[in-house]
């Protein structure tokens, strides 16, 4: 008999569950109505009530994929049980990883890219930009690739890699996807070392 055909259906629904409870972080927050706040990607966000607004709606469409996911583990269940064992078994399994991957944050596995501590951490540079110990006369935090820094004098402020916010991607929908599907909306350090190192020396 030959493993084409299961191996197809497998891999079929393998994707399809794999896809589908990551929908909602890439789709639901890409529209123009969304980010009228926001400059466009990927240029630094100014520090503001929205921006923290912002993080904890990623927060919560974040988990929402982890009910998102119960979706296709029920419908693998049924397939394997009542229809096409292969296709069953692939989307149970990628659903049933998604869903093992999220629980896993609270077992001492990373972070998911949005946390509550996430948002207090901005409030608080916030707050200290606007009291007396401020660094500068003006300062307009901003967060930028890898820190949250004053656009106004160019002081470090907060060493915080800033995670993908729900802006419509400058590298298209379909890389821009693919990319969030890789990283998962965590932040992707692109610089190494020494080009830190140049770049601190210059602020």
């Amino acid at each position: 008999m030959s493993l084409f055909a299961p191996v197809t259906y497998f891999t079929l629904g393998f994707i399809i569950a794999f896809l589908f409870p990551r929908l909602p972080i890439i789709l639901i927050t890409r529209g123009r109505g969304f980010n009228t706040a926001f400059p466009e990607h990927p240029e630094p966000i100014p520090l503001s009530p929205k921006l923290t607004q912002r993080v904890l709606h990623m927060r919560m469409i974040y988990w929402m994929g982890f009910v998102v996911a119960t979706i296709p583990l029920m419908f693998g269940l049924a397939s394997i049980k009542w229809g096409n064992t292969a296709f069953g078994f692939g989307l149970w399994l990628s659903s049933g990883w998604f869903m093992l991957s999220r629980l896993q944050t609270f077992v001492g596995g990373p972070d998911p890219p949005w946390t509550l501590e996430i948002a207090q951490r901005l409030q608080i540079v916030m707050d200290k930009a606007k009291s007396d110990s401020s660094c500068c006369n003006y300062p307009k935090p901003e967060w930028r690739i890898l820190t949250i820094s004053c656009s106004t004098c160019g002081k470090l402020l907060e060493e915080l890699p800033r995670p993908d916010l729900g802006r419509k991607r400058i590298d298209g929908v379909f890389a821009g996807g693919l990319r969030l599907l890789l990283t998962d909306g965590h932040p992707t350090i692109i610089e190494d070392e020494e080009s830190r190192y140049f770049q601190d020396s210059e602020e």
